[in-house]
């Protein structure tokens, strides 16, 4: 027959027991929160060193800092890969910087909390497409309705800047699908870190061009860079951490908040303020993505 004194030790570590997994989850859920701020507010501040060397220019740097961070945590080794492994690496690497550059350029001119809603577009499709479910089919059609509502006509509209969140949602979407096959092709992140590099190349003649044009000031050299290491290589490490200790669901649920991370941040670092339209369009795809994720089957 146990004691008192055993049986509150056993209680003790019952709950010392249920709080560890508990700490690690609160761990997981601070770094997701984190690491969306950071990669909105890398971009804000990319925004800021816009007037000085562009959206070119920013993108440039960026490409640089992250594949100086993926290579130094994944190191891959370029010369070990077959025909077969290199074809989706080259096309994930020409993606990579069609993507930052689209998106940018798209904050450049339809500030960053629409340019963040409309490229979400692209991973909602991909999570849509394959749906079976008569949930899923109202989920797409309320997030239609939020994308026409902000590109509905009006004298402001910049339907340019607004193609260009589009053309960056589609490299998401290619860029989840090629994952998905240089997954299968090439272990670990090597692949993705191979891409980062390749597309770093591609983007070093853009990089010399634009500091012969454009001579970066410091000030604007330090907002590309800390754009790189908020928007890059913040938030690939702590994905990393993140997926370790919180369900897959959960973290694809949180990652439906970045458009509303993207406008109150663009309000905050650029005073980039959204009518209440922009808002409800804003809301309407964060919505259709959270009720998809949060009735998914794990």
């Amino acid at each position: 027959m146990p004691t008192a004194a055993s049986t509150s030790a056993a209680t003790t570590a019952a709950s010392d027991s249920a709080a560890g997994p508990r700490r690690v989850r609160l761990a997981g859920v601070a770094t997701m929160v984190g690491s969306g701020l950071s990669n909105q507010t890398g971009a804000a501040l990319g925004a800021l060193a816009f007037p000085a060397i562009g959206p070119v220019g920013v993108v440039a740097v960026r490409q640089y800092v992250a594949a100086a961070v993926l290579s130094a945590v994944a190191r891959p080794r370029l010369r070990s890969l077959t025909g077969r492994q290199w074809r989706p690496v080259l096309l994930l690497a020409l993606v990579f910087g069609t993507m930052n550059l689209s998106l940018y350029s798209a904050v450049d001119r339809i500030g960053l909390g629409l340019a963040v809603t409309l490229e979400f577009v692209g991973p909602l499709v991909i999570a849509l497409a394959g749906a079976r479910r008569r949930l899923d089919a109202g989920c797409a059609l309320v997030a239609a309705a939020g994308v026409v509502t902000l590109m509905r006509p009006r004298p402001s509209a910049d339907y340019l800047g607004m193609g260009l969140g589009l053309l960056a949602a589609g490299c998401w979407a290619s860029y989840i699908l090629l994952n998905r096959t240089i997954g299968e092709r090439i272990p670990g992140a090597r692949g993705a870190a191979a891409a980062s590099v390749v597309s770093a190349c591609l983007f070093l003649p853009v990089g010399a061009v634009v500091v012969a044009v454009r001579p970066p000031t410091a000030g604007a050299l330090g907002y590309a860079v800390a754009a790189g290491v908020l928007s890059s290589a913040v938030p690939y490490l702590a994905d990393l951490f993140t997926l370790r200790r919180v369900p897959a669901q959960a973290f694809g649920l949180f990652m439906s908040v970045n458009p509303v991370l993207a406008a109150l941040v663009g309000l905050l670092v650029l005073g980039q303020r959204l009518g209440f339209a922009e808002w409800v369009g804003i809301g309407a795809v964060v919505v259709a993505n959270g009720v998809s994720v949060a009735t998914r089957r794990p």
